[in-house]
């Protein structure tokens, strides 16, 4: 069932740490997703790209891909994907919106086969964050001012998280994965880390 809150998309964040929910974001629940292992401390953030149909911005079928409502028969891609059952922590748009589908504390479907550091499974221990993008397109400053503030948000809330440990989907599956994509300033990532 989706359920929507907030809607407004005011900077710096914070979580609340009883509902690990992302503060003045919209949040749109997502049945895809699980409890955490009973170990699974937070302690990676996962970036990843993503566009639907491929290459085009500003529709629904991110949110109904995660809300598992995507209609197979509104873009020939959506007939590859749509039996798929997954989702993201977080969502950022090409103006920065913040649309959240699962609570941090819980384990999201993003990360897939994946490997980190010599560990397996990394939904186990990830936050995942899609941005609106392709792995040849340019993200949007407001993106990055908005992934800005996510990420400290996660670093005060989550002492777990080490500031180096912010990482792409193609660095924990490599070859099978390649986003965000070569396009992604981690120089931006760096200068965040580097101030928190």
């Amino acid at each position: 069932m989706t359920q929507q809150f907030k809607k407004s998309f005011t900077r710096p964040y914070a979580v609340n740490l009883q509902t690990h929910l992302l503060n003045g974001v919209r949040y749109v629940q997502s049945e895809n997703c699980d409890e955490r292992p009973q170990d699974g401390e937070i302690e990676l953030v996962v970036i990843h790209g993503i566009s639907l149909p491929p290459g085009k911005f500003g529709g629904q079928g991110v949110e109904q891909l995660f809300t598992n409502q995507l209609n197979p028969k509104e873009d020939p891609y959506y007939e590859t994907i749509a039996h798929l059952k997954v989702s993201a922590h977080l969502f950022i748009n090409r103006r920065g919106e913040v649309t959240q589908f699962v609570p941090f504390n819980k384990r999201a479907w993003h990360a897939g086969v994946s490997r980190y550091q010599g560990r397996d499974k990394c939904n186990d221990f990830s936050i995942g964050i899609e941005l609106e993008g392709t792995d040849f397109t340019p993200y949007t400053a407001s993106q990055y001012e908005s992934l800005k503030h996510v990420i400290q948000a996660l670093f005060n809330a989550y002492p777990t998280i080490s500031k180096d440990a912010v990482t792409g989907h193609e660095h924990i599956a490599p070859g099978r994965k390649n986003d965000p994509g070569p396009y992604f300033m981690w120089s931006a990532i760096r200068a965040i880390t580097n101030k928190v």
